[in-house]
This record gives C-alpha cells, sequence and structure tokens, in this order.
C-alpha cells in the first residue's frame, strides 16, 4: 500500500506531464493520475500543481522526489546486484565511437569481448560528430581529447599522441623544418582543420597551414605521406608502425602536444548495469 503512486509521482515529476509518464510507465493518463491523487490523499500533501497545460512540483513534492528517487534507484540496484550474482552480463549495449579509432580499436576488441560474453549484443555506431548519448539514448561513448559535458560520466581507457611526420625521401628533397614558421616552405596535407596543433610555451597555440591535399581520412593523408607528396600531422593509431620502421620520420618534437586521453564516456546514473561495468573493465584491460 505505502508503494503505489511512488512509481508515477516520480515519473510525472521527472517527464513534466501525466501523458509523457504515462507513456514511459505504459499505463493510461488515467491511472497515473488516480494513483498520485491517491498518494497525494494518503501523505495529506499536495505533490503537484496541475494546470490545463503544464505540470509543476510542490517543495513539499520536490523534497519527497529526492527521497524516492533515492528509494528506486537502490530497488533498481538490488535487482542488478541479484542478476549480475545469478548469470553473466546480459542485454544490449549501445555504443558509439570515432570512425577510424573504433574500426582500428574498439570494434576489434568487442569481437573478442561477446565471445568471452555471448548473452550480451553489442549495436555500434562509428561517427565523427559528437553524438548527445543521452538524447540519443546510447549507453557508452568513446570519446578522445577534452570532455566538455560534466554532466557524464568518464573513464580513461588509454591515451593517444599527434605527430607531425614525413617520409625519408620527401625530407631528403625539401629539408627538415626545425621551426613553426618554415612550414610555410611545406606542403602540408591537411585533414578536415586548414591548422595544426602545436605546444608553444606551455600553451596549445593553432598554426595555419596549406598544401596540395585536402583529405577527411587519416589513413587516405598517412599513405600520402608515405609516397612522400608531404607532411602530415596525424594520431598515432595512424602513424605508430610506420613511424616505429622508420618509413615515416617525428618532425618538430620541440612542439608537440600533450598526450590526450581517450575516454569510456556515458550516462550519470547512480548504479552502472553489470553488461556496461564489463564491458568497460574489458576496454581498460586490453587496450594499449
Amino acid at each position: 500500500m505505502k508503494w503505489q503512486g511512488i512509481s508515477e509521482f516520480v515519473a510525472v515529476a521527472e517527464e513534466g506531464s501525466f501523458t509523457a509518464a504515462a507513456r514511459k510507465l505504459d499505463l493510461s493518463t488515467a491511472q497515473v493520475s488516480r494513483q498520485i491523487s491517491q498518494l497525494e490523499a494518503r501523505l495529506g500533501v499536495k505533490l503537484l500543481y496541475r494546470t490545463t497545460r503544464t505540470v509543476t512540483i510542490t517543495q513539499e513534492g520536490s523534497v519527497y522526489y529526492q527521497h524516492c528517487r533515492a528509494v528506486l534507484d537502490g530497488l533498481q540496484h538490488a535487482e542488478d546486484e541479484l542478476l549480475n550474482l545469478q548469470s553473466k552480463p546480459q542485454g544490449t549495449i549501445k555504443i558509439t565511437a570515432t570512425v577510424t579509432y573504433g574500426e582500428q580499436v574498439i570494434l576489434p576488441l568487442i569481437n573478442e569481448f561477446v565471445l568471452d560474453y555471448p548473452d550480451v549484443k553489442v549495436d555500434a555506431y562509428l561517427t565523427n560528430k559528437r553524438i548527445d548519448i543521452v538524447e540519443e539514448g546510447y549507453d557508452l561513448a568513446i570519446r578522445i581529447g577534452d570532455l566538455k559535458d560534466s554532466t557524464l560520466m568518464a573513464r580513461k581507457l588509454s591515451k593517444r599522441s599527434n605527430y607531425v611526420c614525413a617520409s625519408p625521401r620527401y625530407i631528403e628533397k625539401y629539408g627538415t623544418p626545425h621551426t613553426l614558421s618554415e612550414l610555410a616552405n611545406h606542403n602540408c596535407l591537411l585533414g578536415t582543420l586548414d591548422y595544426w596543433r602545436f605546444n608553444l610555451d606551455g600553451k596549445e597555440k593553432n598554426i595555419k597551414v596549406s598544401g596540395s591535399l585536402r583529405y577527411n581520412s587519416g589513413f587516405g593523408l598517412t599513405q600520402a605521406a608515405l609516397k612522400s607528396i608531404g607532411i602530415v600531422q596525424l594520431p598515432d593509431y595512424y602513424t605508430r608502425r610506420y613511424l616505429d620502421n622508420n618509413k615515416l620520420i617525428p618532425l618538430l618534437e620541440t612542439y608537440r602536444i600533450p598526450e590526450e586521453g581517450i575516454w569510456a564516456v556515458y550516462p550519470q546514473n547512480r548504479f552502472m548495469s553489470p553488461k556496461l561495468r564489463v564491458l568497460i573493465d574489458y576496454l581498460v584491460a586490453n587496450i594499449h
């Protein structure tokens, strides 16, 4: 008896309307309204102000909501813990990542992950656009660099470095730039931006560059550099193996920006589902 109406009240408080709350709970609007009215009568307190167009929460309702939300979170956590004890993680994880890093690093690891956890399904969408994961309903995003949305939770997976580099043949033919100003004398192969990022006196500085090619493909730019067409600035997951075998030579190392974090970002829920926790742990353990 004491629990009746609490889920309905919390849903209305969060959704801002009886209709939206009813849709969320898969109930009729009339049933939601009736349950909340009975709850208010039992408590002897007005929880919501209702007009023909809006629903607002009262001061008493706001206090009651905080406690009710904590209770419902606790119940959900208890169910999640029981599920975690009774069986392996299960269900669908919706994930997004940048295209190249997703193809080269994340998806190969997920292929291994689902072999170990066959009850987990993964729906992955790769894009270089910054998606609002809460609005779009994603469980997890892999993001690189500074994190701007403080409402999300984050766990560091790895880090990346950006290298300016060119082939030995290009350097032999055109020389080695030693200062940022010397880039004006070189064929700088561009991506989606018309500037490169450098560390100058401890601060990041954008230097405008130009050249004969502009690709929205890091792979294409890497191949152009290997063919000695020009100089590139690219993350290490494009260039690492070519730097290791000296097919590309790092340049302007004094000005290289500090390493950037690679993050697992997820909505700020009080409790993380077992399937998501296991996946993030797996990525942390296997990304190098």
